[in-house]
């Protein structure tokens, strides 16, 4: 049952993600901390961080820490294959209405609005991310600001943004 369990509970993560990355993590959060209770809210904080130092869809290394955590590698896989099939399912059906229907004014206004909402979604997981105390720093505030600045403004590969600031994290005290 708990094979069942991981697999339904990543398909209504795949299937509700609209927007990707960090859109998903308020929908793993209610299905692997609040609903089925198999990590804890500090546990999930802790592997965000974890993850996010790996490259990869940060909803597959979510699958496969949950899935694996659960139930070893069977629990990897049922985890996975929900998480991947609902949006492969999704995109099919949804490339055919598209292309048929995607110079509609209402499905242009839906996109619109489904844009905000992902977007405040991102906000929010971003703000469940950070330890409050931490963005008021000084330090902190600063890289933050740099950071945005670089990834906005220049052509520098964000991969060298976040190892720029690990390094910078290490030999700061």
């Amino acid at each position: 049952m708990v094979l069942v369990n991981l697999f339904l509970a990543f398909l209504r993560i795949g299937l509700f993600a609209i927007g990707g990355a960090y859109s998903f993590l308020p929908l793993i959060e209610r299905e692997v901390v609040q609903k089925y209770n198999w990590i804890t809210k500090d546990e999930f904080l802790d592997v965000l961080g974890l993850v996010n130092i790996f490259p990869g869809a940060i909803s597959i290394k979510c699958a496969t820490y949950t899935g694996y955590k659960i139930a070893g590698i069977p629990g990897v896989l049922a985890a996975n294959l929900g998480n991947f099939l609902g949006p492969a399912i999704l995109i099919i059906v949804a490339l055919g209405l598209f292309t048929k229907y995607r110079n509609l004014p209402s499905i242009k206004r839906a996109f619109d609005m489904i844009q905000l909402a992902v977007f405040a979604m991102i906000i929010a997981a971003a703000f469940q991310l950070m330890n409050i105390n931490q963005l008021i720093q000084l330090r902190s505030l600063s890289i933050i600001i740099i950071s945005f600045i670089l990834f906005t403004y220049t052509k520098i590969h964000p991969a060298l943004i976040i190892i720029g600031v690990g390094m910078l994290g290490v030999v700061l005290k």
